[in-house]
């Protein structure tokens, strides 16, 4: 894959990220990690790598791209109808990163009038990059991949996971958990991590993924990734995904209609 100046870009700025992140894993005491503002109840966690790590992505990116706009976690602007515009999670799995667990991603994604054009997405502890872009396919390390052809729930392995929520929203997604084990599935998996949960579905470790509330920078990059893995991503409602907080379900394609069957019903918001 010839790589666009804007994919080169995103990778360039997702490797600054990773690299710091990388450096306050190894010494997480230097991190510090703070409480967020109480969301849904719940207070989540921000340390200095999130934040440095934004600051670095974004000006890596505005040395070529001055002019574009960002949306980014911790920045937390919202500018949807841009022209150009830029999605940043600089560390996806917080609270596995605070407890030294090695299994947390950079996302960077680009968007032009609210279309996915590129992303990369990036596990700095094993250094596996995945990388998209809009036509092109999607590429783990260098390799072009592609979803399983799974055909029925009792063959495939399972992702998910809980919004801050813990009331009716948790209740909901262990619900749905339960109607999914009714279909003999061979596990489900909580990560921590739904941009590479969305991504796993991608390379065909996981038959499809859902969780019913994500924000854009969770799964931006994630997104067009799967989709040009050759899978399907809606809301739980089986709606295209918009640029907000939002369900979210992610399969190989021919699970879709079985897994939205189950998610729909317990759906919490759209």
């Amino acid at each position: 894959m010839i790589l666009s100046p804007e994919l080169q870009v995103a990778r360039a700025a997702a490797i600054e990220g990773a690299l710091i992140a990388k450096d306050y894993f190894a010494n997480l005491s230097s991190a510090k990690i703070e409480t967020k503002a109480p969301a849904e109840g719940y207070q989540g966690i921000v340390t200095r790598a999130d934040t440095e790590g934004e600051e670095a992505i974004i000006r890596t990116i505005r040395e070529t791209f001055p002019n574009h706009e960002f949306m980014a976690e911790e920045g937390h602007s919202d500018p949807k109808q841009a022209e150009h515009l830029w999605i940043i999670d600089p560390i996806d799995g917080t609270n596995n990163f605070a407890h030294g667990i090695p299994h947390f991603a950079i996302s960077v994604a680009y968007y032009r009038n609210g279309v996915a054009e590129c992303g990369c997405v990036i596990n700095p502890e094993t250094n596996d990059v995945f990388l998209c872009q809009k036509g092109h396919g999607a590429f783990h390390n260098g390799i072009r991949v592609h979803v399983n052809q799974h055909q029925h729930l009792s063959e495939t392995m399972l992702g998910t996971g809980f919004y801050y929520d813990r009331g009716a929203m948790m209740r909901a997604t262990l619900a749905a958990i339960g109607d999914c084990f009714e279909h003999q599935i061979h596990g489900i998996r909580r990560m921590g991590t739904a941009a590479l949960d969305i991504v796993f579905v991608g390379l065909g470790r996981f038959g499809g993924f859902f969780e019913f509330q994500l924000a854009p920078w969770d799964f931006a990059a994630a997104r067009l990734f799967l989709e040009e893995a050759g899978g399907t991503i809606t809301t739980c409602r089986g709606e295209p995904l918009p640029l907000s907080k939002s369900s979210v379900l992610a399969t190989n394609g021919p699970l879709h209609p079985a897994m939205l069957e189950i998610v729909k019903k317990h759906v919490v918001v759209s």
